[in-house]
């Protein structure tokens, strides 16, 4: 599909208004380049790729396709950039071989690794990357791992580079912030499966890759295809401020909870004058809460944590970096990021609070809130990966929650029943589709989209509305600064023409191993369906033999209770096994009967009761319909 004369019009209009671009993010980006692999390839042991830039040869041209927002194809093609590169004489990072980067930092004797990239593929192929420019004999013994955050790509490899083997046996220790093991699985865990879902359409990882496709992500190219794990810390940084010194290496850690995750932390090296932001400061405006869906994050806390940052490292600091896209060098200019970074999240913050103040609903705040010049006009202040729009959207919630307080969006129509209403009014289909048609033409894409949103669940096989629903989309995704925001809009398109994708099964999760026996009850009763459990009601004992932790289950009211107890507590059905074994019923990797057959699984009490209990819980197809209204479950 094309860019229509509209979106060209609006690419002339938004080229005029960029920022100068004096060439020095693309030399900030290519300093200190050791070496690479070609497309930075990753391959799995069985063949199939996991992580390659080969499709992204069209960034080559200078000039933006007409289909891609000239600023947006800036961003892309600094992202295209990837390898190994020195980042102080001590620190070096591998960026562009995954979403995220790892930062490899050299001690006296050995090294320690800053993060872990996604998956285990991808970790690998940077180790092995920066062995061959550094330690092509292997001497420097790995002993480290810092995870910055609590977020999948930062920790997901982590098999890549150490295995569980090595840190319980004490040759391997893995720093983390206060908090982490809960908050890197509880994500995961409750919203997980609309999450992920979700995330395609941030990410855009399903979507072919080209010029009326996905060209980026905003913070990195896109999502790696493998399996996360999870290597639990050995050590948690407790104190706001806390020094540490690891093989000759000194590193001051800065706590910053509640900011881009609820469990984070900066990293200073005094002895490179280098400070490390994690993802807290990168080069583009963050979320507030990603269109993945998440905790809505505290923008005033951010702001504040990076004015402490700035305050107590940025007269010692000769380079700034994240654990996304590229290092800034020269203290002026460490300083003035960083600066323009705690100005960025406060101002969204302080004047969302004061528009909001005045009675003006998100959509109208967001609508009319600009950043003023001095942020406006720095390009690592664009709205590539979050954009104003929805942080200012995300800062409301955080105060006001979901309502905007007029009342008659206090108990809405469904979307379905709204939709035919909507058509209805409009005197039907098909004056609908000829005023559409015309609204399209004159390059009401916004308007268009929304009207085709109503059409589409009020009709779904109305073949004219769901093309002319994902043309409006394709246009606004070619449209769009921000690459989520693309993704999103033409994923949509795609989904209109084609649908959703075929149902795959979620029951297990690569972090189950990871979850405290009161996270996976939590997650086995967000899986019960109440309406099928109608009034039944009883009580189940389990023992987690490994462990020697004894919990009691109560099911009532369609509500399922768990709480640990000291003792085997009376209950209708007791069960007795090792915690792996649970995991492995769960992921239907074991049936009930053969546990008990080989004396994994023993039972006392009515046994039909753990029958009974699997067949309540819900299976989750994680492709649910997004731009189509999805069915209710049975």
């Amino acid at each position: 599909m094309p860019a229509y004369q509209p979106t060209l019009d609006f690419h002339r209009l938004i080229a005029n208004d960029l920022p100068v671009d004096n060439g020095q993010d693309l030399a900030d980006a290519q300093q200190g380049f050791i070496g690479t692999v070609e497309h930075a390839e990753v391959l799995h042991p069985k063949g199939h790729t996991v992580w390659s830039m080969r499709g992204y040869g069209f960034l080559d041209d200078e000039k933006p396709a007409d289909t891609v927002n000239p600023s947006l194809w800036r961003q892309a093609r600094l992202n295209r950039i990837h390898g190994l590169f020195e980042v102080t004489p001590r620190m070096f990072q591998v960026r562009g071989f995954d979403i995220a980067n790892i930062t490899f930092i050299e001690g006296d004797t050995g090294l320690i690794a800053l993060d872990a990239l996604t998956v285990p593929e991808c970790a690998a192929a940077a180790l092995a990357l920066y062995r061959k420019h550094r330690d092509p004999d292997g001497k420097r013994k790995l002993h480290t791992v810092m995870y910055s955050h609590s977020h999948g790509d930062h920790f997901g490899g982590v098999a890549g580079l150490v295995t569980q083997a090595q840190v319980d046996a004490g040759e391997v220790q893995i720093i983390a912030p206060s908090g982490f093991m809960h908050h890197a699985v509880a994500e995961n865990v409750i919203g997980g499966v609309a999450m992920a879902r979700r995330s395609q359409f941030q990410f855009g990882q399903t979507l072919p890759k080209g010029v009326t496709g996905q060209v980026d992500a905003g913070l990195g190219k896109t999502m790696p295809l493998g399996r996360p794990g999870l290597i639990a810390p050995t050590m948690t940084i407790e104190q706001a401020h806390e020094v540490h010194v690891i093989d000759g290496v000194e590193i001051e850690f800065q706590l910053t909870p509640e900011t881009e995750a609820p469990s984070e932390m900066h990293f200073f090296f005094p002895g490179e004058r280098a400070l490390n932001l994690a993802e807290n400061a990168t080069h583009n405006l963050h979320n507030l809460c990603p269109l993945r869906g998440a905790a809505v994050r505290d923008s005033l806390a951010w702001s504040k944590y990076l004015d402490v940052a700035l305050h107590r490292y940025g007269a010692r600091s000769d380079v700034v970096l994240a654990q996304h896209h590229w290092p800034t060098w020269g203290n002026a200019r460490v300083c003035r990021f960083l600066s323009e970074q705690r100005d960025l999240y406060r101002v969204l913050h302080d004047q969302t609070v004061r528009l909001m103040s005045h009675g003006l609903k998100p959509t109208e705040i967001a609508e009319g809130l600009t950043l003023p010049d001095g942020l406006a006009k720095r390009w690592h202040a664009r709205g590539y990966y979050g954009t104003v729009s929805h942080n200012v959207k995300a800062v409301y919630q955080r105060y006001l929650s979901w309502y905007d307080a007029h009342p008659a969006n206090l108990h809405n129509l469904p979307p379905v029943p709204v939709a035919k209403k909507y058509v209805d009014y409009m005197g039907g289909m098909d004056a609908l589709m000829a005023r559409a048609q015309a609204d399209f033409g004159a390059g009401e894409y916004r308007w268009v989209a929304e009207v085709m949103k109503h059409a589409v669940y009020a009709q779904p096989d109305h073949a004219g509305a769901r093309e002319l629903a994902a043309r409006a989309l394709e246009q606004m995704g070619f449209q769009a600064e921000s690459a989520t925001w693309r993704n999103a809009y033409l994923l949509g398109a795609h989904e209109y023409r084609h649908g959703p994708p075929p149902p795959q099964a979620t029951m297990g999760n690569s972090l189950m191993n990871a979850l405290t026996n009161a996270m996976l009850f939590d997650a086995l009763a967000i899986r019960l369906n109440a309406p099928k459990a109608g009034a039944q009601a009883f009580t189940m004992s389990w023992h987690f033999t490994d462990m020697n932790e004894h919990w009691l289950l109560v099911l009532s009211n369609g509500a399922l209770n768990s709480i640990r107890v000291d003792d085997a507590p009376k209950a209708d059905v007791s069960l007795a096994l090792a915690r792996p074994t649970l995991e492995a019923l769960l992921q239907q990797q074991l049936l009930p009967m053969q546990a008990v057959g080989d004396g994994r699984l023993k039972i006392a009490g009515n046994s039909r009761l753990l029958v009974t209990f699997f067949g309540l819980l819900d299976r989750f197809a994680g492709s649910f319909p997004v731009v189509d209204a999805a069915p209710w479950p049975a």
